[in-house]
């Protein structure tokens, strides 16, 4: 009998360990504002060197072609996002705290040209010929584009375990890879100016315990199964590439000459100005004192 209560207790002590706490697992979380993964380094990047670029974003395809993974059913869903244009936006208005892109809207170009075409037809039915004309467009210098165009699940799989008397404990472990690619293209000339790949590994990790004792000579059986699984978000990984992706383009664009850093201006020396009768005035002064060290030493070598 004591050692079935030895056997739940070890049990019980077990479960407790294996049991994470995580935000979300014990009811209702608020919803909060997802900074960048990046955000510490964007705000590092010295500021632009003259005005700030104009650049347009367009779709961000995903070229993947890959479905969620599951281990049940066959699943529709896309493995990754299909809106990452969204984090290529907000990631380069972030740049440098906002001083380097000046983004225009692409993405939702046709909604945008209806709305100017309602605010003109309806100037015009109210005011006539003396409705105020809408300002033009603003084009960009340059394009960015680029895809998702990789996704590639169980990368790196495994794990380990141990059991000893019907009680066990287990650990898995799994990576899968997401490949980012993008480039940012002359409006002008269409020529590729810069192009960057960058990939990030999405880690998936679960542990558990269980138990599995026969008590009372066999008549009665002790099952206890208890685990957590911790996955790091897709989008966080997508975003991650995307927003390392933009850095590394930054940096190519200043080496290669496209653009520089705005340096600080090293305080200049103020040298005190000094007159022409100062300059004379010193050379008499230094020629006395010359003269009184010379009659010194001569006396002192006469006496």
């Amino acid at each position: 009998m004591m050692k079935s209560i030895l056997a739940i207790f070890v049990a019980l002590i077990l479960v407790g360990c294996a049991n994470t706490r995580h935000a979300g697992l014990n009811g209702y979380t608020e919803p909060e504002i997802a900074p960048a993964p990046l955000q510490q380094k964007f705000k590092e990047i010295p500021p632009l060197d003259g005005e700030p670029i104009t650049i347009a974003v367009y779709s961000f395809l995903d070229k993947t072609g890959q479905r969620k993974p599951n281990d049940n059913f066959s699943s529709l869903s896309s493995a990754v996002s299909q809106g990452v244009e969204s984090w290529v936006i907000q990631a380069l208005q972030e740049v440098g705290d906002g001083t380097w892109f000046r983004v225009v809207e692409r993405v939702g170009l046709d909604n945008l040209v209806k709305e100017r075409q309602l605010i003109r037809s309806t100037r015009e039915q109210y005011e006539g010929g003396e409705a105020k004309v809408l300002k033009p467009l603003l084009f960009a210098g340059l394009l960015i584009e680029g895809a998702v165009v990789g996704y590639d699940s169980n990368v790196v799989s495994g794990g380990s375990g141990a059991r000893y008397f019907g009680i066990g404990a287990s650990t898995q472990y799994r990576v899968d890879t997401v490949t980012v690619a993008m480039r940012i293209i002359s409006v002008s000339t269409g020529e590729v100016l810069l192009s960057v790949s960058t990939k990030k590994d999405i880690a998936s990790h679960a542990s558990g315990v269980d138990v599995f004792k026969f008590l009372d000579l066999g008549t009665k059986a002790l099952e206890i199964e208890s685990g957590v699984a911790i996955n790091e978000p897709v989008n966080y990984a997508v975003r991650a590439a995307v927003e390392q992706s933009i850095c590394e383009l930054v940096e190519q664009g200043e080496i290669r000459g496209l653009w520089k850093y705005k340096t600080e201006d090293e305080p200049k020396l103020i040298e005190p100005k000094t007159s022409n009768n100062d300059l004379h005035q010193n050379e008499r002064v230094n020629n006395e004192e010359n003269n009184n060290s010379s009659s010194v030493v001569f006396d002192g070598n006469n006496r």
